[in-house]
């Protein structure tokens, strides 16, 4: 099952305003994403806002983060499909992604931070933010440093590095509610 509602779930389990702005951007990176490989975008949507659940009630802990996350979503309803990949996007326990959704989400849960602290170095304005400014970011590995660039890359197997770029850019646009408003 997918939930009517993702956010009001992530919601029951997650406080903090800017891990559920992180997880609300992936989202809109996954929907971006998804007609690009003929996936399910609200699919694709809600395994994006579901994916960090878990982290404050793991508080940090990568041994069990994404495996409590399954075990949340199971135990809401939510289909295995969607449980599977939130269980898999820990990158600290699970390598090798081969499917398109789990390469997304390694993809989208880094770029997020990234396309966020580039709109914010722009005064918080998305509509400034390029495919150039976000590669030109990225060989920085100082700006927003805990977005990694490998698990940005990981996309490289099944769509251009470029088009992830805009795509990813276009999703959180479509969320953005700063000084472009």
């Amino acid at each position: 099952m997918v939930p009517d509602d993702p956010l009001a779930l992530l919601k029951e389990h997650v406080t903090s305003e800017t891990l559920i702005e992180h997880c609300v951007a992936t989202g809109a990176i996954m929907r971006a994403l998804a007609p690009h490989l003929d996936e399910d975008p609200d699919l694709f949507e809600t395994i994006g806002i579901l994916h960090d659940i878990d982290y404050e009630e793991v508080a940090g802990d990568m041994e069990r983060h994404g495996i409590v996350g399954a075990e949340m979503l199971l135990h809401a309803g939510v289909s295995e499909e969607i449980a599977d990949t939130v269980r898999k996007h820990n990158h600290h326990l699970f390598r090798g992604h081969s499917r398109p959704v789990d390469l997304c989400l390694q993809s989208a849960d880094s770029i997020s931070g990234l396309i966020i602290a580039c709109a914010l170095v722009k005064g918080g304005a998305i509509g400034e933010v390029t495919v150039k400014t976000v590669k030109k970011k990225m060989k920085d590995k100082g700006f927003a440093a805990g977005c990694d660039r490998d698990r940005i890359r990981s996309i490289e197997p099944i769509m251009d590095l470029d088009l992830f770029i805009q795509s990813a850019i276009e999703g959180v646009t479509r969320i953005w509610r700063r000084s472009d408003d």
